[in-house]
């Protein structure tokens, strides 16, 4: 196996979906490797939110194949997929309102994982995660119904760092924040790089995808309309004003 291939975390191919009777997705194609952070880009109703869930398996109207790791994860479930270290933090947050921060911590945790080389893969506790979101280190009592929008998102994020993941896609993040959480999502995505996770996000904030991506993907209609380094999108006028302006 060569170097390149041991670094592809997630590969898919020809992913279709529908709702229904309504195809949203049409033979989406994208890859992640270990160590980058990739921005799927796209206006709301794109398909974004709709490409995660199905990469997660969570839609049960599917074609197409998904690799992670180097296993066939096309018809796992979910929860199987967790177990794999692929994490997901949804867009709409979907903390425990009754259980305090750290509660909250402990239901996302899973064992330590190791690379396929057998080096080990970054581990997370409470304490290295409290460090990583200094908010979230202020209020480990407090219950998760009682924080703002932002500290929520820090906690969902937290919750899914939690299961030791390798990747983690991660929905919206700077979707309805407060543009200082919105700065510290930014330091912390480059911080998780750092450490050795890689992220997808799913974004149509051209200045946060800017600060923390290597490469983008940008959709439009379920499609995949262009692909890219981050730099080359941001140089490309054209397809910007095309697929991302509002």
């Amino acid at each position: 196996m060569s170097r390149a291939d041991q670094d592809l975390l997630l590969d898919a191919q020809g992913l279709n979906t529908w709702y229904g009777a309504a195809q949203i997705l049409y033979d989406v194609a994208l890859q992640v490797r270990r160590g980058e952070v990739v921005a799927l880009m796209g206006r709301n109703g794109a398909g974004k939110s709709t490409t995660l869930k199905a990469l997660m398996g969570m839609l049960d109207q599917r074609k197409g194949t998904v690799q992670f790791m180097g296993r066939d994860i096309t018809r796992c479930e979910p929860h199987q997929v967790a177990r794999m270290g692929l994490g997901f933090v949804p867009e709409d947050r979907r903390i425990f309102t009754d259980l305090t921060v750290t509660e909250n911590l402990e239901v996302g945790r899973q064992p330590a994982r190791h690379w396929p080389d057998g080096s080990a893969a970054p581990l997370w506790t409470a304490a290295r995660l409290f460090k990583l979101f200094p908010n979230l280190g202020e209020m480990p009592d407090r219950p998760g119904g009682r924080m703002s929008g932002g500290e929520q998102q820090m906690l969902t994020v937290a919750r899914t760092l939690m299961g030791n993941p390798f990747l983690v896609l991660l929905d919206e993040p700077s979707e309805g924040v407060a543009p200082l959480i919105v700065e510290q999502m930014a330091q912390m995505i480059i911080e998780l790089k750092r450490q050795g996770v890689s992220i997808l996000l799913s974004e149509q904030n051209m200045h946060f995808a800017e600060l923390v991506s290597d490469r983008a993907y940008v959709l439009e209609k379920g499609q995949i309309r262009y692909q890219a380094t981050m730099a080359e999108l941001s140089a490309n006028d054209e397809v910007r004003r095309a697929y991302l302006s509002m």
